[in-house]
């Protein structure tokens, strides 16, 4: 076998760092211009995958429906030279959460040895089918371990944790008992059971949460944000939190109702947080956080920040704008742009203003877009502006890019 030295080998790891590709599957049915997957180099960031069929069809029944998405998350992951194996996150959107049971018996086939971290949320909408997936693999299968939890009454189909050669994925930790499953009644206790487990697929990782970059709370109407917030906050140094996509959501599994996901990178030295300078330090999240060369960039809104902020946009089109430019801010203190995005999702408050948003969202993208999952989480809003004139969030995004280096 012959060994790189030092210098080459570093060479060779910035080449395919540099290779970031758009993934396309042949004979595809979907019409999207965003492209199934981007292939980032070290990892493989996929697109929210429906249950679409080559023809262009869609399956009756749900379980069928998972299947076809299944089917369609294995076709982008061979269309890049990788295998299920390789999967080490997927998130999944029902419409419908009663379906999870039937979920859990389709998802159990495709990965029956190791399954990879993973979250389940319903939603109230989806672009096509009742399920839509998206997923992250990664290339390199060295040092891949499923992280357990012994002392949990874990049912979910997904490993508690996946931990690769430099990352740890975590699945959604509920705000339920460990030990028997029960979710109780109080707010607070539930967002601090899930915070428990958080902290405790990091700790069996050898990690702490000191190494998460990015956090996905999801809670229902039923968890107050005031209290989510102050019980999240004291977890974090202040200032230094993750990124974090805070989505209030229809409905999520088995009666929960919050619960976190998230990733953490194992070496802290490449841990880094960055915060425009019209931005104060927050107690809950940072705006993005670098894994290494990897930037996880919190949700942003339409959002106006400074003395007199707000949403005062009042259409969809309008917000992004503002979004986007609230997004470069981010990139720009990383010293990134948007041609270095490589994954997007999307939260509308109508999913009949999506040809509205990418029109809009398709100007700030030289060339390929990024993989992309578009979602309405809620019933749409009251569109009317309060007594300040503010208007509700039409819109959200949250993004992770790759900071490549210029060639020489």
């Amino acid at each position: 076998m012959h060994r790189c030295s030092l210098g080459l080998c570093l060479l060779l790891a910035a080449i395919v760092r540099a290779q970031v590709h758009p993934v396309e599957v042949p004979h595809a049915a979907t019409s999207s211009t965003h492209p199934a997957a981007v292939d980032a180099g070290d990892y493989l960031y996929i697109s929210g995958q429906s249950a679409q069929r080559l023809d262009g069809s869609m399956p009756d029944n749900f379980a069928d429906q998972a299947r076809q998405a299944l089917e369609n998350v294995k076709a982008v992951v061979e269309a890049s030279g990788l295998t299920l194996k390789n999967v080490t996150y997927v998130q999944i959107y029902l419409e419908n959460v009663d379906n999870y049971p039937a979920l859990i018996e389709v998802f159990s086939k495709y990965f029956p040895r190791v399954p990879p971290a993973g979250a389940v949320v319903g939603v109230a909408k989806l672009p096509h089918a009742a399920i839509q997936i998206n997923a992250v693999a990664v290339r390199d299968l060295t040092g891949l371990k499923s992280i357990s939890l012994p002392n949990y009454k874990w049912s979910e189909p997904f490993s508690p944790g996946i931990l690769t050669h430099d990352r740890l994925f975590v699945s959604a930790m509920q705000g339920r008992d460990p030990s028997t499953g029960a979710v109780p009644d109080d707010p607070a206790a539930q967002t601090d059971l899930a915070l428990d487990g958080l902290k405790a697929v990091t700790e069996a990782a050898g990690l702490s949460l000191s190494h998460m970059v990015f956090v996905n709370p999801y809670l229902t109407l039923k968890i107050p944000p005031r209290v989510m917030n102050e019980h999240y906050a004291r977890r974090f140094e202040f200032g230094n939190t993750p990124a974090r996509a805070t989505i209030e959501v229809s409905a999520l599994p088995q009666k929960a109702q919050i619960e976190y996901t998230g990733v953490a990178v194992r070496d802290l030295s490449l841990r880094h947080a960055i915060r425009p300078k019209n931005m104060p330090p927050s107690p809950t999240a940072s705006p993005c956080v670098f894994a290494g060369e990897t930037l996880y960039c919190s949700a942003k809104s339409g959002f106006i920040p400074g003395p007199h902020g707000g949403v005062y946009g009042g259409t969809t089109a309008q917000q992004l704008r503002q979004t986007m430019r609230n997004q470069l801010d981010n990139l720009e203190e990383g010293d990134m742009d948007f041609s270095q995005v490589v994954s997007t999702t999307v939260y509308l408050d109508n999913l009949s203003d999506s040809d509205a948003f990418d029109k809009v969202y398709a100007e700030y993208f030289k060339g390929t877009l990024p993989a992309q999952t578009v979602l309405q989480q809620l019933p749409s809003a009251d569109r009317a502006p309060d007594a300040q004139g503010h208007f509700p969030d039409l819109e959200q995004m949250s993004l992770i890019a790759i900071k490549r280096h210029p060639k020489n």
